[in-house]
């Protein structure tokens, strides 16, 4: 071939596919040997074409590679310590939420307490002057100015929560009451008031101050009366002897 010829000529392309990519048949390449019948379905191996005789079967799988929650294995151990980790931890957090809630009750409890002791100690210095204003009222002296004045107090101290009690004829409790008085009588079954002395106030159930009142209990056989010195003589010193001269 002439060097001007090289020149004019280009690449050269040779196609040695054995698979003809228009028809999809095999064709023969020249100098390549043609594959046989089942070659192409057939991989082959290091030590030539493989057959059913090497194939390598799948390992067996063990018991120490699957075991469960309940096994020995190493999977097993670890589930029962993280499962053991959250029982343990679950009742950590109710054991404090429980003692948190009762933190709560003692806290709202006490600042109750607290609230119901300090509004029972500023009312306890104005039941003096409720006193004068009922004894104002007994006398019919609350009149005029002073009545709206004694009224508006009143008002007042009932929005506090200041109530009063005792009534004449309520029977004699003494958590409530504090007798001054004591006589018999046969129109009563019980132990009663008969006369409030001196009102009682409490706020809520706590009691500022009890009722001072005068009991009677009801008359038995052989029960009288009896006065603070002996009638008829009785009991009386005996007369001095007259002196005597010596």
């Amino acid at each position: 071939m002439k060097p001007s010829d090289e020149e004019t000529q280009g690449p050269v392309i040779r196609d040695r596919r054995r698979i003809d990519p228009q028809t999809g048949q095999v064709r023969d390449v020249p100098g390549q040997p043609r594959p046989g019948r089942h070659s192409a379905s057939k991989p082959s191996g290091p030590n030539g074409p493989a057959g059913p005789e090497a194939t390598t079967p799948a390992p067996a799988s063990t018991g120490s590679a699957s075991t469960g929650p309940g096994g020995t294995g190493p999977g097993g151990g670890a589930t029962g310590d993280a499962a053991a980790r959250l029982a343990e931890r679950t009742a950590d957090l109710q054991r404090l939420q429980a003692e948190y809630a009762n933190y709560r009750k003692r806290v709202e409890r006490d600042r109750m307490a607290v609230r119901e002791q300090a509004l029972a100690n500023v009312l306890s210095e104005l039941l003096p002057v409720l006193d004068d204003i009922g004894r104002a009222r007994e006398h019919g002296e609350l009149t005029g100015g002073f009545k709206s004045v004694a009224e508006s107090l009143e008002a007042s101290a009932a929005k506090l929560g200041l109530t009063a009690y005792g009534e004449a004829g309520d029977p004699f409790d003494p958590t409530l009451h504090e007798a001054l008085m004591h006589s018999y009588s046969a129109e009563v079954t019980e132990p009663t008031c008969v006369q409030i002395l001196q009102p009682g106030y409490k706020v809520g159930d706590r009691i500022v101050r009890p009722a001072r009142v005068a009991v009677a209990e009801p008359a038995e056989d052989g029960d009288a009366p009896q006065d603070d010195g002996q009638a008829d003589g009785e009991g009386a010193s005996p007369p001095a002897a007259p002196l005597t001269a010596d």
